[in-house]
């Protein structure tokens, strides 16, 4: 019996393949029940077209048999078969597949495809067997035949009593070494697991004996995203996010989608709960599972998702992929890229619709995941906040509660200018902050900014519906106060002013009467585009960029502690920059930053009461 050899690129490639392609081993059962599957669809399509053909689905299926004893594993289907010339074409040539010539030559009307189009599947075989034997009968044949290899050293072909039309293929498990435990691929638990987790979608039924020598089907074949919406229940969308592990919580919300068109894919989408444990850090991983007709080929495909939505879990499905594709193809992948596009869009209107016909699902939501919104209007440069700004929201001075952009817009009265916004730790410190005390007096309302991300995000923002966004400690609040009473005491006590901001040696850039203040003595404002609270963010950060917003120190003119300054101004210069410190110093505690030498600040106190 002569040994053929591989055409001298198909043995290079075989290497390459072996060593590189697939980065895991276990994929290897994936590919060999994918061609199986294949091999019973094309006798689907023989029998669409050949009048002595019966297609009667209950009577294929693919098994799978472990021999430990032996070390071989079997993989068997009831399919087309192949014929000597189809084995040299198929498996004699790398990359020569026959199910795309087949898929060529019977293009699918009803749904039905072809998974393995590029044809090196097969011999991922070789990265888990030192042999691959081939026994197989083609339909319409009498007789059989047998194929093995034991690599790249080349192949034999010779014919073989074949009882029935169909193809086994039977690996010789390699031994085990130091770095690869083989014997994985013959304990049935562990096929069983990678069947589920690869092949649970495959339409036919994946057969294995039990431990009590019972035959099992292992795969659930008729995937959830196939079947019509009617059919399903908010229950099997539920067990569907269970049984995948997509989270220990129930979705908030499911999308499920049926896209034709300029791309054609399916795919059920979950709005999630709870935050993972580990959602802000490193080591989570975005990403939807990817299908190819119903296989899986990725578990998470982070290309399907922009950052802004990495909470979304689920999957999609597409038959123009293939199944050998990397994911360095995919990133270039036209297709995809059109799914993903899609999908955003998409996930946008699901959330649009939670918010509009489920607000309190949707705040849930947002309490878990609006921060990563807020991250996404910031990042790449405000790319995405046109797509994101409708659904942000924030907490309300006036409804005391979570409130959107629109509806804050909505309520503005006529003359009110901008979207007046105060930022801080929490909730109750932003109440308490003196800088507020204008905007509220005016009846108008404000949003409270409490993450980290707020401020960058609505300053990338700049406007909505035309409305510019203004911090309640930025210098001009564009609101018409007792401007000429201000003006009048700023210009009487100039002099006052000039020496404050003297004593405080670069602190501040102005000292300056205060048109907000109504009851406090005394607060800090900024000037220009770093306020307070991003300097206090940008500084927490691992590398100090050691920034500084343009602090201004603002007196309220109506206040005693302003006649006690003017007096000592008149008699008593040390008092008064004993004053100008106390100042100071409380402004920068109210806003919740370090004073910078805490003994000074308690020992002026103490000056202060003796």
């Amino acid at each position: 019996m002569e040994k053929k050899q591989f055409q001298a690129e198909s043995k290079r490639l075989l290497e390459m393949m072996i060593n590189s392609i697939y980065t895991q081993k276990e994929i290897f059962l994936r590919e060999l029940i994918s061609n199986a599957s294949d091999a019973i669809d094309k006798i689907y399509y023989k029998a669409l077209t050949d009048s002595s053909l019966t297609f009667d689905q209950d009577s294929y299926f693919i098994k799978v048999t472990p021999d430990r004893e032996a070390r071989t594993l079997t993989i068997r289907d009831t399919g087309i078969g192949m014929t000597q010339e189809e084995l040299e074409n198929n498996l004699g040539v790398i990359a020569k597949s026959g199910s795309l010539a087949f898929k060529k030559e019977h293009e699918a009307k009803d749904g039905h495809d072809l998974i393995g189009q590029f044809g090196v599947g097969f011999y991922s075989a070789f990265m888990v067997a030192d042999v691959v034997t081939v026994i197989t009968r083609a339909v319409g044949h009498e007789q059989g035949y047998k194929w093995e290899s034991t690599g790249t050293e080349g192949y034999t072909i010779e014919p073989w009593d074949v009882a029935e039309t169909g193809t086994e293929i039977t690996l010789k498990i390699k031994d085990n070494t130091e770095d690869e435990t083989y014997d994985e691929y013959l304990e049935t638990y562990r096929l069983k697991a990678l069947i589920k987790k690869y092949s649970d979608f495959i339409r036919y039924p994946i057969k294995m004996d039990g431990t009590d020598g019972e035959e099992q089907t292992l795969n659930s074949m008729v995937p959830i995203w196939r079947k019509n919406k009617s059919e399903l229940t908010q229950e099997d969308y539920e067990k569907f996010y269970a049984e995948k592990h997509y989270g220990f919580d129930k979705p908030l919300k499911h999308i499920h989608l049926s896209v034709e068109g300029a791309v054609t894919y399916r795919s059920i989408l979950f709005i999630p709960e709870t935050i993972p444990f580990d959602y802000y850090s490193k080591e989570f991983e975005k990403g939807l599972e990817l299908y190819s007709n119903g296989v899986l080929i990725m578990e998470k495909c982070s290309d399907l998702l922009p950052d802004h939505f990495s909470f979304v879990k689920g999957m999609v499905d597409s038959e123009s992929l293939s199944l050998n594709i990397s994911r360095e193809m995919l990133q270039h992948d036209r297709q995809l890229k059109l799914i993903a596009k899609n999908i955003a869009g998409k996930i946008k209107s699901g959330l649009q619709s939670l918010l509009k016909d489920e607000r309190e699902k949707y705040e849930t939501f947002y309490k878990s995941f609006g921060r990563q919104l807020k991250f996404g209007v910031y990042s790449d440069f405000g790319a995405h906040k046109d797509q994101l700004q409708d659904l942000l929201m924030f907490h309300s001075s006036k409804e005391q509660k979570l409130v959107t952009l629109d509806e804050y817009v909505s309520r503005m009265p006529e003359e009110q200018k901008y979207i007046y916004y105060a930022t801080g730790d929490s909730i109750e410190r932003i109440e308490k902050l003196p800088q507020t005390e204008l905007v509220t007096d005016k009846g108008y309302e404000l949003l409270y900014f409490t993450d980290d991300i707020d401020e960058f995000a609505i300053k990338m923002l700049m406007k909505y519906q035309d409305k510019e966004f203004k911090n309640v400690s930025s210098g001009d609040l564009g609101i018409d106060a007792d401007d000429a009473q201000t003006e009048e005491e700023q210009q009487e006590n100039q002099d006052l002013f000039d020496y404050m901001k003297s004593q405080l040696e670069g602190k501040v850039t102005s000292v300056k009467a205060s048109k907000r203040l109504k009851k406090h003595p005394v607060c800090l404002s900024t000037e220009g585009d770093v306020t307070i609270e991003m300097e206090k963010i940008l500084n927490a950060m691992p590398n100090n960029p050691s920034v500084k917003a343009d602090k201004v120190l603002e007196i309220n003119p109506q206040h005693e502690v302003f006649h006690s300054l003017k007096a000592a101004f008149e008699t008593d210069k040390d008092k008064l920059n004993l004053y100008t410190a106390l100042l100071y110093n409380q402004a920068l505690l109210i806003e919740g930053l370090p004073i910078e030498d805490p003994v000074n600040f308690t020992n002026d106190i103490c000056k202060i009461m003796v």
